[in-house]
């Protein structure tokens, strides 16, 4: 999609980036995995959530781990087919890749909280932002045992890690995603602050 495109030819290109990424973006991983291998219903299991961090808690780390590839790059497949329409699309396909997995079709709109996808979209558009999440996330992780905290500080530092390398728009959604994903935390929040927020690889 040229860049001078006007808006009433280029909405087209909008519509299916984003329609793309809610697609790629509602496909619930855990879920999937979890009654494919026999470990039951994952929204029966620990906070019910939808994400790896639920399905740790079921014991079985290689599960965790592939449902957190899976939600990560899903959110990258998107941003990587639709930039092939231009950067703005891809942005857009980020968003829909997002609220995908928070608002599944599938679920009802009852999805996870969007790290591992917030992650994979950021992975798409800028990879080097993507470390930078990843250290500051596993650098919180390892000093607290708090995957929750650890997301939403990592969050936090991306918008501005952005806009530091000079991706203004990016940076905009960004800020727009981390929101969300504060807001999708909001009990996560309460309890730590009450200290009752449960630890990384910590049943039940």
């Amino acid at each position: 999609m040229p860049e001078a495109m006007s808006w009433s030819l280029a909405w087209p290109y909008f519509l299916a980036a984003f329609v793309l990424g809610y697609l790629f973006g509602s496909i619930p991983f855990g879920i999937i995995l979890t009654k494919l291998t026999g470990a039951g219903d994952l929204r029966a299991i620990g906070s019910g959530n939808i994400g790896a961090t639920n399905v740790l808690r079921t014991g079985r780390k290689g599960l965790a781990a592939a449902t957190l590839a899976g939600d990560m790059l899903k959110g990258t497949a998107a941003v990587i087919v639709a930039a092939q329409w231009g950067p703005n699309t891809a942005l857009i396909a980020a968003l829909g890749a997002f609220l995908g997995h928070l608002f599944p079709v599938w679920l009802r709109f009852k999805g996870g909280k969007g790290v591992a996808t917030f992650l994979g979209c950021l992975l798409g558009l800028k990879p080097l932002a993507a470390l930078g999440f990843a250290a500051v996330w596993l650098a919180v992780a390892f000093g607290t045992r708090y995957s929750s905290l650890a997301a939403l500080v990592a969050s936090l530092v991306t918008p501005a890690a952005l806009w530091a390398l000079g991706e203004r728009q990016m940076a905009e959604l960004f800020i727009l995603l981390a929101l969300l994903l504060w807001w999708m935390h909001r009990a996560n929040i309460k309890r730590l602050a009450t200290g009752t927020e449960g630890k990384i690889g910590q049943k039940g």
